[in-house]
């Protein structure tokens, strides 16, 4: 038999639907139910998710940014504050922070995990600062012991960004456990979707209840406005959809991670991501380093070889012309020149893993 041609062959994708007919027939539930705004699928949905996070209070929302912002105004984050994040992440995470009127603190990151590093958090600190805001990234937990026991010594709160990390442990302990509140997104890519929406996750039943209001205009659940909000609510068609998905959440986390698994072992000439001691990633995205190629060049060869992949984050936040500042934070840059996620996502084939074993070791041997 000759060599197959993966020119050919159908392309992989980075991050395909995952939504079939078990959304379908959640949705057409709550089509019969007669009640398609926020209700019972919301409330159900709020509940179950609390078991992934050791039973803390879940509050349902339109999006994972309005979580996180609602997390941010709930606990009293406003103008004047300071709030210390990651220069490489999704430029959401600086816009809930903004929107409160606060000051997002851009810092460098772990070169090994991607997420936010203690120790340039501590050297951040002034006495503005009222948070620090770790983004679990890719799907890895951020260092939370250390982060931890810097907010306990300058009494700061911890606001956890699990938008790319549900089911992501350290030490055993879920993220979106740790800090005061975290944040989670069901968007379209992430590990589960609801559509749109996301969760936001309280430690104090009664932030809990004030994000409840927040989310309905200020509205209590009495029917009465007890303080200014806004419309974030979650609709019930997206909650049953994403009730769907937290039922398969498990098994396709497994998948990820074994797909990973198969993938660190057979890559060569790139550096593949690295798990931390006692960290669970779960992978949201596979993203490697192409360390001394052309990047962009790399990419456009998995390209042909029908492979998809995809560059997070191109620039880092403080690059951007909201938020440009002149800081030399040198492994967020370097992070931001060498990234390339592959596909992971737990609908991929054995054969279309092989297949991107042999293209991305193909184009790293050809020297880009």
């Amino acid at each position: 038999m000759g060599k197959p041609n993966l020119l050919n062959e159908l392309d992989i994708e980075l991050a395909p639907n995952t939504v079939g007919e078990l959304e379908l027939s959640a949705v057409k539930r709550v089509f019969q139910s007669g009640k398609i705004s926020s209700g019972l699928e919301t409330i159900k949905l709020e509940n179950e998710f609390s078991d992934l996070v050791c039973g803390r209070a879940c509050v349902a929302m339109n999006s994972g940014t309005a979580a996180l912002y609602s997390s941010l105004k709930v606990l009293g984050v406003s103008a004047g504050d300071e709030v210390i994040v990651p220069a490489f992440t999704f430029v959401g995470t600086a816009n809930a922070v903004a929107l409160t009127g606060a000051t997002p603190v851009f810092v460098d990151i772990d070169p090994q995990t991607f997420c936010i590093d203690p120790q340039a958090v501590e050297a951040a600190i002034t006495p503005r600062t009222v948070a620090i805001l770790p983004v679990h990234l890719f799907g890895h937990p951020s260092a939370m012991k250390e982060l931890m026991e810097i907010s306990s010594r300058f009494d700061l709160m911890v606001i956890e960004d699990a938008a790319q990390a549900h089911l992501a442990k350290l030490d055993d302990k879920p993220v979106g456990s740790w800090g005061k509140a975290a944040a989670f997104s069901f968007y379209a890519t992430k590990n589960m979707t609801s559509g749109e929406g996301g969760m936001a996750v309280f430690e104090d039943s009664a932030a809990a209840e004030k994000a409840m209001a927040f989310r309905n205009q200020g509205i209590n659940e009495n029917g009465e406005a007890v303080s200014i909000g806004n419309n974030f609510r979650m609709a019930d068609i997206n909650a049953a959809i994403g009730r769907s998905q937290l039922s398969r959440l498990v098994q396709s986390t497994h998948i990820r991670r074994k797909n990973a698994t198969f993938l660190n072992n057979e890559l060569r000439g790139v550096i593949t991501p690295l798990t931390a001691t006692g960290a669970f990633h779960v992978f949201h995205q596979y993203t490697i380093r192409v360390a001394g190629f052309n990047r962009d060049e790399f990419a456009k060869q998995l390209k042909i070889r029908g492979i998809a992949s995809g560059v997070y984050y191109r620039k880092p936040i403080h690059k951007l012309i909201p938020y440009e500042r002149p800081l030399e934070l040198p492994h967020t840059q370097k992070a931001c020149d060498e990234v390339l996620a592959i596909p992971v996502h737990p609908l991929l084939t054995e054969r279309e893993l092989e297949r991107i074993v042999i293209g991305v070791n193909a184009v790293a041997n050809s020297g880009v």
